[in-house]
């Protein structure tokens, strides 16, 4: 599904915690997660840290997003 929308001129990103098979499928713009029963948090943290955690995804989504990439690319930081 990425690689149909990204075709069709929208940048995708794809939140995984398993990165290998988001390259393997196509993927351009991966932003790793935190782990497979929480891609987008950890319930053992804090409310604060959780929120605190989520928002840093995203935001790294974010600049991924607006990232100009010429081929897979893996966003760590």
């Amino acid at each position: 599904m990425v690689k149909a929308i990204e075709a069709a001129g929208f940048p995708v990103v794809h939140m995984c915690t398993i990165t290998p098979i988001s390259l393997t499928i196509g993927a351009n713009r991966i932003v790793p997660t935190v782990a497979i029963p929480y891609p987008l948090g950890n319930p053992e943290l804090s409310d604060q840290d959780e929120y605190d955690l989520r928002y840093h995804l995203v935001e790294k989504a974010l600049r991924a997003l607006e990232t100009e990439i010429s081929e897979q690319t893996v966003f760590e930081n």
